[in-house]
């Protein structure tokens, strides 16, 4: 039947919406139904590209009849199209408009899970562009002053950076993490943050910042008296004194194991590189932190 076939009923959606000499308005509501029908015909048989094409006119539509939100969910039908057929821009685009549209609602914590959806879907083919996803994701969540429904995002955003190696990103999107955690009294998710950074940094061979990160964070009572700081402390204990059995031993002890599987990871491979050569490393760049601040 004519009026179950979906490329009959995009084409009457399309006439609604087109204005001629015996119709002088559009009908969006009419247009839309169709429009939606149409999707949904279309994806049934798989055919993804006019599906997705679908949605986007059904998504159209509820923008002209002043309804964001149902505008918002056919956009991210249209993405997760896009997703099935590979074609990241797209899946970008759609996941961003979608976004938008919840904010019309006044609806962030939606508009933060497009994002993050779209991140999810481009981590392995984008990676950089997943990890300004998953931080936009995290700036609405913020400005709404729901840092605790981000904690998942940072730490997918500093997962992406440990594998493009980008170890000082990594870590300052796990002190990011460590902030928000503090702000929502998260104790233990906000030290094992603070520890997680500090293991990146020695993964990284930097010593002087892992030392750094360490006596910043211990400024914060908190991490001060928590089993993460214990356990951070006899690390850059051991690396201090070169002893490389016991950054293996600290290494497998149960406060780490307690961290993200890809803390775990990186910790299980330490130490890395020359310890010695990181403690000298550090030493230099404490002397020449001195020296900035010698004013005599």
């Amino acid at each position: 039947m004519s009026s179950s076939n979906p490329n009959k009923l995009i084409s009457k959606a399309d006439k609604l919406t087109k204005l001629s000499l015996t119709r002088w308005s559009a009908d969006w509501k009419s247009a839309t139904l169709l429009y939606e029908q149409a999707a949904n015909g279309f994806r049934v048989s798989r055919d993804y590209e006019k599906a997705k094409l679908a949605f986007e006119k059904a998504s159209k539509g509820q923008e002209m009849l002043s309804s964001p939100w149902d505008a918002a969910k056919h956009m991210e039908s249209a993405a997760a199209l896009a997703k099935e057929l590979r074609n990241w821009t797209e899946v970008i685009d759609f996941y961003r408009r979608a976004s938008e549209q919840y904010m019309q609602c006044d609806r962030p914590q939606p508009a933060s899970d497009s994002l993050a959806k779209a991140a999810r879907a481009l981590e392995d083919a984008l990676p950089d562009d997943a990890v300004q996803l998953y931080t936009d994701a995290c700036v609405i969540l913020e400005d709404d002053g729901k840092e605790q429904m981000a904690f998942d995002l940072y730490r997918a955003a500093a997962s992406i950076y440990v594998k493009l190696e980008k170890y000082t990103d990594a870590a300052t999107f796990l002190l990011r993490l460590g902030l928000a955690a503090d702000k929502c009294d998260a104790r233990n998710s906000q030290c094992k943050a603070y520890l997680s950074a500090i293991i990146v940094y020695l993964y990284a061979h930097d010593l002087q910042q892992a030392e750094k990160c360490y006596n910043d964070c211990s400024q914060i009572d908190a991490f001060l008296s928590s089993d993460q700081n214990r356990c951070a402390s006899k690390l850059l204990s051991a690396y201090r004194e070169g002893d490389v059995e016991e950054i293996k031993l600290v290494a497998q002890s149960s406060t780490i194991s307690n961290l993200e599987n890809v803390i775990i990871k990186l910790a299980r491979k330490l130490p890395t590189g020359d310890v010695a050569k990181m403690q000298g490393d550090a030493d230099k760049g404490g002397e020449e932190a001195l020296d900035e601040n010698d004013l005599t």
